[in-house]
């Protein structure tokens, strides 16, 4: 086996520990969405992350050439958008650096590769992986690599990477969509996805293989939250670099889930000697929503006593609205029970009990 096939073969097995640490780890969503993709795909389940300075893990391993050298290492972005870049040099003081590239915002280590060029022959240089977000700068542990003589830089280039339009959209799901061009070098891709700008969520990768044309890359999104608007973009790397797609949204179909509402029972007011005006409060979240109260002489508020004011409208609306019925027709000097009702599509919810005494 020659140089030029060690060097080849070595970054054959960087990427493939790549996607390994990628694949072995999980990622967030409030909804708990599925992925699924072509030949595999990754499913997402809850966890409660809080976002914080990135993860940066420098590895032992290089691919030095004569005058290039693959480094690797993975970062883990902790909740916010974060870039990563290498200092090298040929003393432990380090001095010089690579350009930044983004592995996102998501939870899991994403492998970070990076190609330093310009260096000089039979030479050890010393590097370190450094990873930076709103929340603070880290720098991986330092490593060494020495270069050799003889020993050809390997042939390609940093992937080029487009996202495309969403199809597909329904009320809980959606495929998104992009493409990938290798450029000569074993390329893996990989979605990111959120509600926000900010993304959050990664989809595990895929590779595309060595060559030169365009490979198409799809991934289908399933239980997403309706009517809310979802971000996502394509990612590419290989051992050249990462490369980022632009940032797109699509809108899933809605009504929204419903919520049930929420019911409070308030105090009576007034309360005259035959009639009173029952008070409370109800909060529809978004879904239409009627209302009424039961009231009865029985504490127990049992069926064979109970009466009921006329259902009413609380409308749809996302605050808490104030209801009320009057109610005529009582005993004087008499202990009335009662309580607010509320009911939507999600269900019927009963405020606690409270009681007046007519007059």
């Amino acid at each position: 086996m020659n140089a030029t096939t060690a060097v080849i073969g070595g970054l054959v097995v960087l990427v493939l520990i790549g996607g390994l640490i990628f694949f072995s780890t999980g990622n967030i969503n409030p909804f708990s969405p599925t992925a699924t993709s072509t030949p595999s795909g990754s499913t997402n389940t809850n966890q409660t992350n809080t976002p914080g300075a990135p993860i940066a893990l420098t590895s032992g391993t290089a691919f030095p050439s004569d005058t290039a050298a693959v480094v690797s290492g993975t970062v883990t972005p902790n909740g916010a958008f974060t870039n990563y870049w290498y200092e090298f040099g040929t003393t432990a003081s380090l001095g010089n650096k690579t350009s930044n590239q983004s592995v996102g915002s998501g939870y899991i280590p994403i492998p970070a590769p990076a190609y330093i060029t310009g260096l000089a022959k039979d030479t050890t240089y010393y590097f370190r992986l450094v990873a930076e977000n709103q929340f603070g700068t880290i720098a991986g542990s330092q490593q060494t690599f020495h270069t050799t003589v003889g020993t050809p830089a390997p042939v390609g280039s940093a992937p080029t990477t487009k996202t495309l339009a969403a199809t597909g959209i329904s009320r809980t799901t959606v495929n998104i969509n992009g493409e990938v061009t290798p450029n000569k070098s074993s390329t893996q891709y990989w979605f990111e996805y959120g509600e926000t700008p900010n993304l959050g969520f990664a989809t595990a990768l895929q590779s595309v293989g060595d060559g030169t044309a365009l490979v198409p890359a799809s991934l289908s999104l399933s239980n997403l939250a309706p009517a809310t608007t979802h971000y996502f973009r394509l990612n590419a790397q290989n051992q050249f670099g990462t490369v980022n797609g632009a940032i797109l949204n699509f809108k899933t179909l809605g009504p929204p889930l419903s919520v049930a509402p929420v019911v409070t029972t308030q105090i009576a007011s007034p309360v005259a000697t035959t009639t009173a005006t029952l008070r409370g409060t109800v909060h529809p979240y978004g879904t239409q929503t009627t209302y009424w109260f039961e009231y009865s002489t029985d504490s127990l508020l049992g069926a064979v006593l109970m009466k009921t004011t006329p259902q009413r409208s609380a409308g749809a609306g996302t605050n808490t609205v104030s209801v009320e019925a009057n109610i005529s027709a009582l005993k004087s000097k008499t202990t009335y029970y009662y309580r607010t009702v509320a009911q939507n599509a999600a269900g019927t919810v009963r405020g606690e009990d409270e009681s007046f005494t007519t007059k």
